[in-house]
């Protein structure tokens, strides 16, 4: 017997970790779902109790693709609203495309509503900025070649020749690697690096301060071997900086549309 899809998915970000990251939209998704299949090896459990009494909940940590999509489909057949819970933003290194695509073959409608990254929430949590004037303006989201291969031309030693912000996601385990290509880039040995496991976590979090000589060191000694975020950027550390180049949008000399310069 053949059932119709009546039902939408939505991929919803659950943002880093602590349940109120997540955003009003997606908590609302989550409130009037039929049918939820979260992340349970990076979604915090927690960020499923939005969800309605009586609504189906399952974790997918044990499931192959094919199985969640199977599972999304089969639910969408039943339940007006399905969502997808993921880790972070669900275009960040997850599987959305894959799963999409089958959704999209079976007729099914589906969409995606934004996550908090754990890049911007390790930021958040050791009180940095990710960009600032003069010394970088650019973030790059990578991650250091393991079982996945990297393409052509995106190496990390590539990607640190351009000595901007480094959010470097899925490789504390190979922070040798990390290490390597950053010397191999020319970053001195005292150059900053910043290590958050489990940013924005509830009771969890950790964060790790040190330089490429002697990062490695401190998170082992820290005993940090998963979920984790490493940053290397020349913007570390700026808040005891002696001086700063000051952002012309606020400065009482720079015109804009809003305010004329006042000197």
């Amino acid at each position: 017997m053949t059932t119709t899809p009546k039902g939408k998915v939505w991929f919803v970000g659950a943002g880093p970790g602590d349940p109120e990251l997540i955003t009003l939209k997606g908590q609302k998704l989550l409130a009037q779902a039929g049918a939820v299949l979260f992340a349970g090896s990076l979604v915090d459990r927690a960020a499923t109790l939005y969800a309605p009494a009586g609504c189906v909940i399952r974790d997918s940590k044990d499931m192959t693709l094919e199985q969640m999509t199977d599972w999304l489909i089969e639910q969408a057949a039943a339940h007006g609203t399905v969502v997808r819970l993921q880790t972070g933003d669900p275009a960040l290194y997850g599987a959305l495309i894959e799963m999409a695509r089958p959704l999209s073959a079976a007729g099914i409608e589906w969409a995606v509503v934004p996550g908090v990254s754990s890049a911007m929430a390790s930021m958040a949590a050791a009180g940095e900025s990710m960009t600032l004037p003069e010394v970088t303006q650019t973030v790059i989201l990578t991650r250091v070649e393991g079982r996945t291969p990297m393409p052509p031309g995106e190496d990390l030693a590539t990607l640190a020749a351009h000595r901007t912000t480094l959010c470097i996601f899925l490789s504390i385990t190979l922070m040798y690697k990390v290490e390597a290509a950053l010397r191999a880039a020319g970053w001195p040995e005292d150059a900053p690096m910043l290590v958050v496991h489990k940013a924005s976590w509830p009771g969890e979090e950790r964060i790790v301060r040190g330089t490429l000589a002697d990062i490695k060191a401190r998170c082992r000694e820290a005993g940090i071997a998963s979920q984790a975020m490493i940053v290397a950027s020349p913007t570390l550390g700026a808040l005891h900086w002696e001086t700063l180049a000051r952002s012309k949008l606020y400065d009482p000399a720079f015109t804009h549309r809003f305010r004329k310069a006042s000197a």
